[in-house]
């Protein structure tokens, strides 16, 4: 199979819409609908109908479906998986209740930890041990295990994790214990040395935990996804995009499920990574704010940051050690429960507060008219004036202003004796400041100054929100690009096949041995391409990262190495490269202490065909204004007369003087009184803070 589709569909499962975008010979059509809790993939179905009907095409006629979704998070975040036993090593039952002991909040007396997937009387304890060397220290408990078989299957579990000690050293005892529950148990089976070779037990138990309890679910909905597709003429293949960013098969997606967490927000940072190479950006914010969640990523040198491990369900905002860890590759990104359907609410303190619950699609935000009575930040922003009742989502869903200022009075505006603008006024700028400060959190944590960067905004919220998000910033600059409403489906489009594969192997750089990092390192290549083949004959090209640290140090660093076999004798290029990078992060290297090799990591792709290079403009002819509305404006704090704008009326070059909105289908755009928007060559609108 190749990668020359001419028809590409790309369809992302969110929290409150289901976004679809659609490619034909580079034309785009795309559309949004409220996502189908009881059955997902019926809002794929319904958009599919709709952009095949805009671009008078027949479903049959799509080449490929790429496809990413929520759905492992939120089955994770809302514990909605299977009934999953763990099989461990005798004496470990208890780490992943354990955790590291870590104290993320030192002086918290009350402090909440998220309780483990799995409960303590479902994880079973098995003797056999493997030492860090990979060596065997006491032999597999064969007969417990077949014992084990029978008390799984009689309790009705639907899944089963494997984590033993020292897996990712030596796979033989996992794969030996998988055997012998497979001969009597019809369930599927993860073992933590295939979902994440990786050393720290705490990490690589949860993992394997989180893959086998959303196993069951995803791999049943993939199913369902296929059947319905070719039921309705699209006999196309169907890949899924994981969270580190690349295309993979559904078959191995329906397997390691885990790597879908996270799988949607890849794509909007891929998005933005290619409208930054696009415009030759090199320093990027990405800013993600969909229905339920906003997201925030470093872009830089037109690649999105990525990480090793990340967090599900933090249960303290912004800090670290909090939540659920999945140790999978990953776009880096910083995600709050900040969406248009985020509720706002008032706490003990008389504090407004907005998130992380979400209304979602089901009910949706009050002024949806849909049976929910809470308010929303969509109703703050209808309240406020920066949507057209009669024109959201491109005229389907009508918005009642009247049942917006009920709920905002009801639960805020009484509270706190505030006029309904007012209350909104409060409810969005909270939400406002809150993503600010998880921004500059984002950028400390990577050793960036946020205002250095130019921001790219997308999802359905995300342009309502980003002019006051870059005036909290110091951002001067903005891009809002053409199809912003549906930016992570677009980003599925663009996405490479691509995989990573990693192993853990502590070695001390003065004893490095190159003969046999070069043989993990061949396996790990063929691993990698082996998935990447699955979808593409095309050209691959490998990226290899050493995780290096000083030997005592509990985290390390990526440090990228050249795609060649090593010798010996390349101790002083590592050594240079881990000092380098390591100054990077620090200001400074240490000079003594030994450098130790603690993971690899081979990602493997396919080369994709690059797009044409634009200039970006700052300056344009202003235009005329076709109408006005009564908006309010944050950075004066008045209602203003604002130039109500159709996006398909601008062409390049076309400047608007703020305060403006201009409005297309998915999204609105809102230029606060200190930005002018400037159209680009492509489309895209550039924010541009007046006098910069």
């Amino acid at each position: 199979m190749t990668q020359r589709h001419e028809i590409r569909l790309g369809a992302d499962i969110g929290g409150t819409f289901t976004d679809i975008a659609l490619e034909v010979r580079g034309k785009l059509f795309s559309t949004k609908v409220l996502t189908n809790y009881s059955a997902p993939e019926q809002a794929i179905l319904d958009g599919i109908e709709i952009v095949c009907r805009d671009a008078s095409i027949a479903p049959k006629d799509i080449d490929i479906v790429i496809h990413g979704t929520t759905l492992a998070t939120n089955a994770l975040i809302e514990r909605r998986g299977a009934k999953t036993a763990l099989v461990t090593t005798e004496g470990f039952r208890d780490v992943i209740e354990m955790r590291t002991e870590n104290r993320f909040e030192q002086y918290d007396l009350s402090l909440v930890l998220p309780s483990p997937l799995i409960p303590r009387e479902d994880r079973f304890p098995v003797k056999g041990r493997i030492d860090a060397q990979g060596r065997e220290l006491q032999p597999l408990d064969e007969r417990t295990l077949e014992a084990l078989a029978e008390v799984i299957g009689e309790r009705g579990f639907g899944a089963v994790a494997i984590g033993f000690i020292h897996s990712y050293m030596n796979p033989a005892h996992e794969e030996r214990a998988r055997e012998i529950l497979s001969e009597k148990l019809s369930i599927p089976i993860s073992i933590s040395a295939e979902v994440s070779p990786q050393m720290r037990e705490f990490e690589r138990f949860n993992t394997v935990c989180a893959n086998a309890y959303v196993r069951p679910q995803m791999a049943d909905y993939l199913s369902r996804l296929q059947v319905r597709l070719k039921e309705m003429g699209a006999n196309c293949p169907v890949f899924m995009i994981h969270s580190g960013g690349g295309l993979i098969s559904v078959e191995t997606a329906s397997e390691f499920p885990v790597r879908l967490v996270e799988s949607g927000p890849a794509g909007g940072a891929i998005f933005a990574a290619d409208i930054a190479r696009r415009f030759s950006l090199d320093r990027v914010v990405s800013y993600d704010m969909g229905g339920t969640t906003a997201k925030i990523c470093l872009i830089e040198d037109y690649q999105p940051h990525s990480a090793r491990t990340f967090e599900v369900a933090r249960t303290y905002r912004f800090c670290k050690g909090s939540g659920m860890p999945i140790s999978i590759p990953v776009i880096e990104m910083i995600e709050i429960g900040a969406g248009g359907g985020s509720i706002a609410w008032v706490d003990a303190m008389g504090r407004i507060q907005a998130g992380p619950e979400s209304a979602a699609s089901e009910p949706g935000p009050a002024c949806y008219q849909r049976g929910g009575e809470r308010p929303a930040i969509t109703d703050a922003d209808l309240v406020l004036g920066k949507l057209d009742p009669d024109n959201f989502a491109g005229g389907k869903i009508k918005l009642s202003v009247d049942s917006a200022m009920a709920a905002i009075t009801r639960d805020v505006g009484d509270r706190l004796r505030l006029t309904p603008q007012a209350a909104a006024f409060g409810i969005v700028e909270v939400v406002d400041e809150n993503m600010a400060n998880a921004a500059r959190v984002h950028a400390v944590e990577n050793g960036k100054n946020i205002s250095e960067n130019i921001m790219i905004a997308f999802g359905g919220a995300a342009p309502l929100h980003a002019a006051r998000l870059c005036e909290k910033l110091g951002v001067d600059q903005c891009l809002i690009p053409q199809g912003a409403g549906v930016g992570s489906a677009i980003g599925f489009l663009k996405a490479p096949f691509g995989y990573e594969a990693l192993a853990s192997k502590i070695m001390g750089l003065s004893k490095f041995d190159a003969g046999i990092i070069n043989a993990m390192l061949d396996d790990l290549k063929t691993t990698a391409e082996g998935f990447v083949r699955a979808g593409t004959d095309g050209e691959i090209v490998r990226e290899i990262t050493a995780f290096m640290r000083y030997a005592g140090q509990g985290w390390e660093i990526p440090v990228a190495l050249p795609d060649r076999a090593f010798a010996d004798g390349d101790r002083t290029m590592m050594e240079n490269a881990f000092k380098e990078r390591y100054a990077q992060f620090f200001g400074r290297a240490v000079e003594g202490p030994e450098i130790e090799f603690v993971t690899w990591s081979v990602k493997a792709q396919d080369v994709r065909p690059e797009g044409e290079r634009l200039a970006l403009k700052t300056e344009g002819a202003r235009v005329s204004v076709p109408s006005i509305r009564a908006v309010f404006d944050p950075a004066s704090g008045r209602t203003l007369e604002t130039a109500i704008v159709p996006r398909h009326a601008l062409s390049s070059g076309d400047r608007v003087t703020g305060p403006a909105v201009i409005v297309e289908r998915e999204t609105s755009t809102i230029v606060t009184s200190p930005f002018d928007a400037v159209i680009q060559a492509d489309g895209t609108i550039l924010l541009v803070r007046k006098g910069f």
